[in-house]
């Protein structure tokens, strides 16, 4: 077994509005990533999958709050530690997070260099400028990024060159972890394809030694990770491989995802595109039972009245259903033959 990066167990989080009312944005998430291995998250919008991504990374600022659970980086639990302490030792040097729209995360009245050197020297004061400069310089050719990047001002960067330069800023001190959220949207094809090439680059070249590929798209994951959880509402519904995940979903929910996307895969491009029918529940007050109950065509009355626990059915696979894995393929299949599928 390869080196844990990354163990989360039962990892809860949510947001304080300024009523006072609380938003359950992650449930009890549990996960791992072994060193060499990229994890999918993919899921609609509002689903947790970025606060998640904020949470994994154990620097909370109101209005989010951290309410239990672990998060062990690298055999290192970072549960519960000071924010302060988190932004010294734990974000650039361990976790590393490239959020969403992160081409704006750029100081348009910096240059380049000027922006890696602030954040180089904020965690370790001692790097001159020329330290800087021969490390920034080693990493963007390595990643093949041509090196006049470097004096340039952000205006002066497409909107894919500086996805890629936010990307390699962010693993500048070589992180251990690496969360990359929704980092190919907004991008044209031919900039999601260099995107997604930098990223496998990042893990063969050691700059990384385990990666988070946050998405909706189920398919793209199939092309990067080589696993995939499924959230909705706030918590895990389905974790298996890439394949599996997309090719043969177990969950409902999963199901109804992938059902709902066109998808250029061999076997799937066919298929006729399904919507998911109803919303999601308002997490200030979810529901005891299935979240996902109100949309599904298979839910029964106990599916609203109980917790229903992830289901382990071989091989790290495991979903959220009071169905087993026959009676779901059974109903699958049903649904197919009276679609004519």
């Amino acid at each position: 077994m390869n080196r844990v990066m990354l163990d989360v167990r039962d990892l809860s989080t949510k947001y304080i509005t300024r009523f006072k009312e609380n938003i359950y944005a992650v449930d009890q998430v549990s996960l791992k990533i072994e060193e060499g291995k990229s994890l999918g998250i993919a899921g609609e919008s509002g689903c947790g999958k970025s606060t998640l991504a904020l949470s994994l990374m154990g620097y909370y600022f109101p209005p989010l709050h951290y309410t239990k659970g672990e998060i062990v980086i690298d055999g290192r639990n970072i549960s519960g530690m000071k924010p302060d302490d988190v932004r010294k030792s734990i974000l650039g040097r361990e976790i590393a997070y490239i959020p969403q729209a992160a081409m704006n995360a750029l100081n348009p009245t910096q240059k380049i260099i000027h922006f890696i050197e602030d954040v180089v020297q904020a965690h370790d004061p001692t790097a001159t400028k020329q330290e800087v400069h021969e490390m920034a310089r080693a990493l963007f050719e390595s990643l093949g990024l041509p090196a006049d990047v470097l004096q340039k001002y952000p205006v002066e960067l497409s909107g894919g060159m500086k996805q890629r330069t936010v990307i390699a800023i962010s693993v500048i001190l070589r992180p251990q972890v690496l969360i990359a959220d929704e980092p190919s949207s907004a991008l044209d094809v031919t900039s999601q394809k260099m995107v997604i090439k930098m990223l496998r680059n990042l893990m063969d070249n050691g700059y990384i030694k385990a990666m988070i590929f946050i998405t909706h798209e189920l398919p793209l994951l199939y092309n990067v990770t080589d696993d995939i959880m499924v959230m909705y509402a706030g918590q895990i519904v389905e974790k298996a491989t890439s394949k599996e995940a997309v090719f043969d979903p177990l969950h409902p929910y999963s199901k109804g995802l992938m059902g709902s996307i066109i998808v250029p895969e061999e076997g799937l491009r066919d298929v006729k595109l399904a919507a998911i029918p109803g919303v999601p529940p308002n997490l200030k007050n979810p529901p005891a039972g299935c979240r996902f109950a109100e949309r599904c065509k298979f839910a029964r009355a106990e599916c609203r009245a109980i917790s229903i626990p992830l289901r382990e059915v071989g091989n790290g696979r495991a979903y959220r259903c009071i169905l087993s894995e026959e009676e779901l393929r059974a109903a699958y299949a049903r649904e197919d033959q009276k679609n004519g599928r």
